[in-house]
């Protein structure tokens, strides 16, 4: 799951002092100020049900494993969906509007999930269509594809060894 603040509050999540410098920070600089929840969704939808190639996703990973089977994943589950956190603190009890993005895959690679979201992100903000990331696979660049979004929005949520249940989501149709 990746999280990640709409609000201009985005302190909340990040912390004061971090808000602004992660955001800013070359690395993780997430450009789009305004980009539709829905879009994201739609171009992270067709990712589920397939094995692909994420190497254009990956990032700090050995050459070696950079080409076939290392850097395939199914993607079991990929949506995307706005959403309310709320604080036990006094200052800030209306909550903070945020995306969730909930990715279930057999794998993940380095980088793979935060480079994804920033990258829906950036392309749901021009305007690109459901087969946007699709596209971008076949790249022979991983610079086609947008910088890692910041670590502090990823979430671990669960380690599974059963078989994929669609129950166990929380972003469903």
């Amino acid at each position: 799951m990746y999280i990640f603040p709409l609000d201009e509050d985005a302190d909340l999540i990040l912390g004061e002092a971090q808000s602004s410098k992660t955001l800013e920070n070359s690395e993780h600089n997430i450009k789009p100020q305004s980009f539709d929840v829905s879009k994201v969704d739609e171009i992270l939808k067709p990712l589920a049900g397939k094995t692909l190639s994420y190497k254009m996703f990956a990032r700090d990973t050995q050459a070696s494993r950079s080409v076939g089977p290392p850097t395939e994943c199914f993607m079991f589950h990929s949506r995307a969906a706005v959403a309310k956190l709320h604080s036990a603190n006094e200052d800030h009890k209306g909550g903070m509007v945020v995306m969730c993005v909930e990715l279930v895959a057999n794998r993940f690679l380095r980088k793979m999930v935060r480079v994804l979201v920033a990258t829906a992100i950036r392309e749901a903000a021009a305007g690109a269509g459901a087969d946007a990331l699709l596209n971008l696979m076949e790249a022979t660049d991983r610079r086609a594809t947008a910088p890692p979004a910041p670590p502090e929005g990823l979430c671990l949520v669960d380690v599974g060894y059963e078989d994929f249940d669609k129950q166990r989501c929380f972003i469903v149709d």
